[in-house]
């Protein structure tokens, strides 16, 4: 038996969330005594994931699975994971992990555990800790079929590297036909950090005023390298697109740093943006609900307290540099 990754590449490059994942499948490898197995597709350079873990990598060249598709990439894994007798599937938290992992799980007949946060705290029986109430509290859930499949929640687990560690490099060939594949076009949005990839979010509110004021949420993420996001009632009146709408009715955030300027916090948006390790709130209301899930606090005028700060960054950045 094995344990199996699928460590997704980014137009053929791994990001955090997948050396992520990689990284925690390693550690359940060793908690169960099975080899590592990591599935890439399109992937640029595979022999990377040597660094975190993986004891072989099947290597997925396949023209047609440049674009993203649920149901063709779930079967691909289920294909590797059947090749490889593979107990236990770890998928990762993103857009795309999200949309494979129900779909695999049916191929697979796996349990299902989603939001996990830790390594199993136990493989016999095999319980995992999840987060659950949009963050506010946590449940451990036991998996009892022959195959279990887990969604490692991101940010979660941290990454770690096994430099001595070797790794056989496989090619691996799927059973899919060009007619299965269908793709309607992407859309994509370049020159900027997407929110599910991003280590920072930068977030406004109605406390801007106007989207002629977004410029400050744009520069401060930009000298964080981090994303721009909103508040419903922002993309509500068309001040910014709904692809930025954070919170339990947008987009969850999970990132490392959350900055807030000009939230109040509705319980909506706290939900979604709970999970992020490092929340700040800038507002001129001292009594906003945000102050009290905030890890640091600043009361005071975003118009003046965002471009002091912008100008200290960016002077730390370039003494640094």
């Amino acid at each position: 038996m094995s344990v199996i990754v699928y460590a997704e590449a980014t137009e053929g490059t791994f990001k955090n969330s997948a050396l992520e994942v990689v990284s925690y499948g390693k550690k359940v490898a060793d908690q169960t005594g099975l080899p590592l197995v990591v599935l890439t597709i399109n992937a640029k350079d595979p022999s990377e994931l040597a660094g975190y873990g993986a004891n072989k990598i099947l290597c997925v060249d396949h023209g047609d699975l440049k674009s993203f598709n649920a149901p063709i990439f779930a079967e691909v894994l289920r294909q590797a994971a059947t090749k490889e007798n593979a107990g236990i599937v770890v998928l990762d938290s993103s857009a795309n992990g999200l949309y494979m992992a129900p779909i695999s799980a049916v191929l697979l007949n796996a349990g299902y555990a989603s939001n996990v946060v830790a390594l199993p705290s136990s493989t016999h029986p095999f319980v995992v800790k999840r987060k659950a109430f949009s963050s506010k509290a946590f449940n451990h859930t036991e998996i009892k079929t022959e195959t279990k499949l887990i969604s490692l929640s991101k940010n979660a687990f941290g990454i770690f590297k096994t430099p001595d560690n070797n790794a056989s490099i496989e090619t691996f060939n799927p059973e899919i036909g060009s007619s299965q594949i269908k793709s309607e076009g992407q859309q994509k949005v370049s020159g900027k950090v997407t929110i599910a990839d991003a280590e920072v979010v930068v977030s406004g509110g109605r406390g801007l005023k106007g989207p002629e004021n977004w410029k400050l949420i744009e520069e401060l993420a930009e000298v964080l390298d981090g994303a721009t996001a909103c508040s419903k009632p922002v993309s509500d009146m068309g001040w910014r697109p709904h692809s930025e709408h954070v919170g339990q009715t947008g987009k969850p955030v999970a990132s490392n740093l959350y900055i807030a300027i000009g939230i109040s916090g509705a319980i909506q948006h706290l939900a979604g943006v709970n999970a992020s390790k490092t929340k700040v709130v800038i507002n001129t209301d001292a009594e906003a609900p945000f102050f009290k899930a905030a890890d640091y606090g600043v009361v005071g005028d975003a118009f003046e307290v965002v471009p002091e700060l912008i100008e200290k960054l960016r002077a730390f950045k370039a003494k640094n540099a």
